[in-house]
């Protein structure tokens, strides 16, 4: 009898750990992302994920995909609706063929003056706004992540508008940047991020804007014969989450992580600056583009080509929602 009840006994046992051991899975966060880790965001991302585990005690585990080895740009919100990914940081260009297109607005071209009229409009209720307009698509909006202001790059020299004719420009899928590269006389191609070396190396594009850190982690500067300091316009990020998914977690395991996201936030941008630098200057040492610093008299030229944008794009993006932009940041929009 002895020899039958203690196996019996011992199976007991370990159905009733069973349900402990389920709760002691850590709550996996694949947080993709299609950049290289050495940029802000990829350096974000990997802070949030060390702050995350540390805070949680192991309960929650962040996985992050970086260089799109999971989804490339198109891709990527599609998998995070689906639940496929939980976590992402797309640049806020990718919610206008989401149809959210307010964010759009960040696109425009000089609309931010400065970097304290953009965290004006990031940390108030502007931007807070913006991202409440993500929760019907299934996606909750955490944080926003500076990535910087954008640089031209092409292979022979942007100094003035007229440079632009003709050339095959890249950008990401947005209709003001489309628009933005029109004015210029330009030829805007809509094209994957992790796509655009080749595509430079083989003449398939002309030149890119983009920010320092991501041409330079992406070596655009290899194949890129010419580079402009323009600071035109800005890239962000909005990092975001699966809403179903998000609703699901304990609320402490929430409050926790919420902590973390805005502890790598100030992190990632605090460093978005300095990485962007740093970038310049690697560019510069390595000498296989020719850099040009504009002039006030070129600035001027180009923000006049280019300022036409904004009324060409309010029935798309708002014209509340510029003029709101404009009374934040104190730009003279007209």
């Amino acid at each position: 009898m002895r020899s039958f009840v203690l196996p019996i006994l011992g199976a007991v046992g370990i159905l009733a750990a069973t349900p402990a051991l389920a709760q002691q899975a850590p709550i996996v966060i694949k947080f993709s992302h299609v950049v290289a880790t050495e940029t802000p965001k990829g350096k974000g991302a990997e802070k949030f994920k060390e702050l995350a585990e540390a805070r949680t005690n192991g309960k929650v585990k962040v996985e992050v995909y970086p260089n799109s080895q999971l989804y490339k740009d198109k891709e990527e919100l599609e998998a995070l609706q689906l639940g496929a990914v939980q976590m992402l940081a797309p640049s806020l260009a990718k919610f206008g063929p989401l149809g959210v297109k307010e964010f759009e607005v960040f696109d425009l071209p000089y609309i931010f003056p400065s970097k304290e009229s953009l965290t004006k409009v990031t940390q108030g209720p502007l931007g807070q706004g913006l991202l409440k307009k993500l929760e019907p698509k299934g996606i909750i909006g955490l944080a926003y992540w500076d990535n910087g202001f954008k640089i031209m790059s092409a292979n022979r020299p942007l100094k003035t508008p007229d440079d632009f004719k003709g050339l095959k420009m890249r950008i990401q899928s947005s209709k003001v940047l489309e628009a933005q590269f029109r004015a210029l006389g330009a030829l805007p191609q809509v094209m994957a991020f992790s796509e655009v070396y080749q595509a430079m190396q083989t003449g398939v594009v002309d030149g890119s804007e983009n920010t320092p850190s991501n041409m330079y982690t992406q070596k655009h500067n290899e194949v890129q014969k010419h580079i402009t300091l323009s600071d035109h316009g800005y890239i962000g990020y909005a990092v975001i989450v699966n809403k179903k998914f998000w609703d699901g977690l304990p609320a402490d395991i929430r409050t926790t992580l919420d902590g973390a996201m805005k502890d790598a936030t100030t992190y990632a941008n605090q460093i978005a600056q300095k990485e962007n630098d740093d970038a310049v200057a690697a560019m510069k040492a390595a000498g296989k583009s020719e850099f040009h610093t504009m002039t006030d008299a070129e600035r001027a030229a180009w923000r006049k080509a280019m300022l036409p944008v904004h009324e060409d794009m309010a029935s798309r993006v708002g014209k509340d929602l510029i003029q709101a932009f404009y009374k934040e940041t104190g730009v003279a929009g007209n």
